[in-house]
Parts: structure tokens; sequence; C-alpha cells
């Protein structure tokens, strides 16, 4: 009986070996196309999905959230947003940008998402690998991060116009270059 053990041990550990250096070998060849432009295969987008979604949901469980109804977090949300998240996440009523078709996987168009707010904290202060998704929390304070957060609960339900009205009372971005400095967003 120890014998059948061993053996299969044995077995079960030059399985996995083997296929640990067939991975090996699919990486170093170049196997694996990271193209943005190439779209992933079902099952590795499966694979990816589910570790960013369960990922996501056990690092955001226990994080509390601060009462989002306040309208002056909200309202300076609406700016950080505008500044920093419509590039790649939308606004009511705006199509494509520039940038976001050649993003793999393609950014949520988050007027038209809701989001659970824990899950939105924990996204905007980590970012996420491989997506473009910035960790924000590196250069913004928690509550700065839940003023955005707060403002994404209101985004899905706002016409055009009414983002373009929070938006132009907001609070400018003090992280963004004022208008008297020189932007170097529009540069090549």
């Amino acid at each position: 009986m120890r014998n059948r053990s061993a053996i299969v041990g044995i077995t079960v550990v030059a399985v996995f070996g083997i296929m640990a250096l067939a991975g090996v070998t699919f990486i170093y060849l170049g196997g694996f196309n990271v193209a943005a432009d190439v779209p992933h295969s079902r099952p590795v987008l499966a694979i990816m999905n589910l570790t960013r979604e369960r990922s996501v949901s056990v690092r955001s469980r226990a994080i509390p959230v601060p009462d989002l109804n306040d309208p002056q977090l909200v309202l300076k949300g609406a700016g950080q947003y505008a500044a920093m998240c419509t590039n790649c996440h939308l606004a009511p009523g705006m199509g494509d940008s520039e940038i976001r078709p050649g993003l793999y996987p393609r950014p949520q168009n988050l007027a038209r998402t809701r989001l659970d707010p824990r899950e939105a904290f924990w996204i905007i202060k980590h970012g996420l690998k491989m997506t473009g998704m910035p960790a924000w929390g590196s250069s913004h304070d928690d509550p700065t991060i839940w003023s955005m957060v707060a403002f994404l609960q209101r985004l899905p339900d706002m016409t055009p116009a009414q983002y373009r009205a929070i938006v132009a009372k907001a609070p400018p971005d003090d992280d963004m270059p004022s208008a008297t400095e020189p932007s170097h967003a529009h540069l090549p």
C-alpha cells in the first residue's frame, strides 16, 4: 500500500512538473501574444475575468462605506471624474475617445454601469494590472477617491446636460494644471 501511494505521489509531482515546464517553455518562446489588438482566447478571458472579479470582491468586502449622499462629495467627484476618467470610461452622451478603441480589455462605460461602492473604491485606489487602470491611491487620498465613488453612484442616471452642468459647478481638480499653467495633455 505504501509503494502504491508513493508511486501515485511521484506521478502527480512529475505531471505537475511537466506541466510547469511546458508552461514556462510556452511563455519563453513567446507563445502567449500580449498584443492589445488581439483578443484573448475564451478560456484565458474566462480565467482572467474570474480572477479579477474574485480578487476585487474578496479584497473590497470589509471596506466601510461612508455616506455617499453628500452633495459636496458628489460635486468634487464630478470634477475628479471629468479630469481623470472620461477618456477611458466616457461620460453621458460621449462617444469613444481616441484612446478607448486601443485598450484591451476595453474599459467599462461608467455612464451606463452601476458599480458596487466598495469595489469601485478598491479599484480606483489600487488599479487593475494589465488593464490600463491606474492605482489612483498613490496620488489621491481616500476622501478624494470616495468623492469619485459618490459621483459614480449618480453617473448612470445623468443625462448629458446634467453631466455638463455638474462638471461646470465642480471644484477644480487640484492635481491638474490650472488654466494659467501649460497643459501637456494635447501634446503628441
